[in-house]
């Protein structure tokens, strides 16, 4: 009877392959950001905050441009390489000064633009792609462009598309467009930071593998060219401190009411901490990742545990199958936070919950037919045994066999 059970468990193991389960795709990303190891600033960058007392000193926000071309200036003097304001600018300054802060963002600085669901794009970044292009990619909707007079300057899309949890941990280097890709914000700091011009893509049968800012290391992703975001400590300076000798800044307004908050699994953060967080990323080299692969792996160790603890239950001394089964789901438990804190996130949540269920139903089938067997048994022999002999039989029904046993 066990054995009709254990083709309905192995089925229910490739749950997660055949059915989009909302629940179980966030207890895994739960679980990921429970075990994730938090990692070390690169020292490359710093984030300026704009807070909300520096808008009450300087007069409200927005700052005329004039105001925000003086600090630019200012950080660049001060030995920042480079400014990104992770700022738009989709309407002229009312105070004329886009010209001043056009000028000023020549000299390393990157503007953000915002998505938006309008069907239109900036012009697409140099690409190299190596392999069949096989149409895989982030596709954007559309952005909020800037002013014509900051339309010529450097720009990266300030993206942060959220999971079913409604939480950011996976963020685009390359935006796919109609025509070709753009470039997340983070990743163009990056690429102004080396100097470059062009991405490298990799490509596989099943998408995107690797992206590649030349001069810096490849950076594994999701077939969607999605990276998973390492939330580190970046350091924080001031208008009045501008401790930023040596560093790309990312500019930010932390007043309230101004700029939105996103949710991530550290908490609600400003854009220019999400931006800075994926520039993080692209430069930490074990940085976490879901391989390709982790879906096979997946369901291969699910259908596996099943049918080792329906066998250690099933077959084995009642205590022992027990117990093996606990060893089984435990090495289960290291083996996954084994491979995440190494930076390979492989989801081992739903495997521990259908090892439970193979568990419990395996202990239920196997103590139903031992009580129905030794209900049989008092039922055979109560009448012409002794009580001890049936009871001795109950317990030990292997000894009931034709033809007795001799002994001396």
């Amino acid at each position: 009877m066990s054995r009709l059970f254990l083709i309905p468990l192995l089925l229910l193991a490739l749950v997660p392959s055949l059915f989009n389960v909302s629940l179980l795709e966030v207890i895994k990303l739960r679980t990921f950001d429970a075990f994730v190891e938090k990692k070390e600033p690169s020292g490359f960058f710093t984030i300026l905050n704009i807070t909300e007392e520096d808008v009450e000193e300087r007069g409200g926000w927005p700052f005329p441009r004039e105001m925000l071309a003086k600090i630019h200036i200012d950080l660049i003097n001060e030995g920042a390489l480079g400014v990104g304001w992770v700022i738009s600018f989709p309407q002229p300054d009312r105070f004329g000064g886009d010209e001043m802060f056009a000028e000023a963002l020549q000299y390393n600085g990157i503007i953000a633009m915002f998505e938006s669901p309008n069907g239109i794009y900036p012009p697409t970044t140099g690409t190299v792609i190596l392999g069949d292009d096989t149409g895989y990619g982030s596709l954007s909707a559309g952005v909020v462009n800037n002013t014509e007079t900051l339309q010529d300057s450097v720009t990266g899309v300030a993206t942060a598309p959220a999971d079913s949890d409604n939480l950011v941990r996976r963020m685009s280097l390359l935006l796919r467009t109609p025509d070709g890709f753009i470039p997340a914000f983070g990743t163009q700091v990056m690429q102004s930071l080396t100097g470059t011009d062009t991405y490298i893509i990799k490509m596989g049968d099943s998408g995107i593998e690797e992206i590649t800012v030349q001069g810096l290391d490849p950076v594994k992703t999701d077939n969607l060219g999605r990276k998973w975001i390492s939330w580190v400590d970046t350091p924080i300076t001031t208008l009045d401190e501008m401790n930023v000798a040596g560093k790309f800044v990312f500019v930010g307004v932390t007043a309230q009411g101004i700029m939105p908050q996103v949710a991530t699994p550290v908490g609600l953060l400003e854009p220019q901490y999400i931006q800075s967080a994926l520039a993080e990323s692209i430069l930490i080299k074990d940085s976490p990742y879901i391989p390709d692969f982790a879906p096979i792996i997946e369901i291969l160790y699910a259908l596996i545990s099943v049918l080792l603890i329906w066998a250690v239950i099933t077959y084995m001394n009642v205590y022992i199958g027990v117990i093996s089964a606990l060893f089984i789901s435990v090495g289960t438990m290291l083996l996954g936070k084994s491979l995440i804190s190494q930076g390979l996130l492989i989801d081992f949540t739903w495997s521990l919950i259908i090892q439970f269920i193979t568990a419990t139903t395996s202990f239920y089938m196997r103590f139903k037919e031992q009580w129905k067997l030794r209900k049989q048994i008092k039922g055979q022999f109560s009448t012409y045994l002794s009580p001890d002999m049936v009871n001795i039989l109950v317990k030990n029904p292997e000894m009931m066999k034709l033809g007795g046993e001799r002994k001396e």
